[in-house]
């Protein structure tokens, strides 16, 4: 099961370096509903392509935004070429534990 949505990245304000996107909350619900299997901090294990750069992360609940947040590895970042403030399209996909 995939999913593809349009997300502004930001930094995270303890640690800079790190980037996110919030996922959209329709999807956001659409993606709990779907997965069964959860890992630490309750995560969801995923595939992502932005762009033509596809990776294995995982999706985190955060009380803060009220959704799940998705890291965005420098490499994905470079490679999709987006920045803080930029929106992103991302496909996600689904990874069974």
């Amino acid at each position: 099961m995939h999913f593809t949505f349009s997300a502004e990245v930001w930094r995270w304000p303890a640690r800079p370096a790190w980037h996110f996107v919030t996922v959209p909350f329709e999807v956001a619900d659409e993606i709990e509903d779907a997965s069964s299997e959860r890992g630490g901090f309750d995560s969801v294990k995923v595939e992502v392509t932005l762009g033509q750069f596809t990776w294995s992360t995982s999706l985190f609940p955060s009380a803060e935004h009220e959704s799940l947040i998705l890291p965005l590895k420098k490499a994905a970042r470079d490679a999709g070429g987006v920045a803080e403030g930029d929106t992103a399209v991302l496909t996600v996909r689904l990874i069974a534990r």
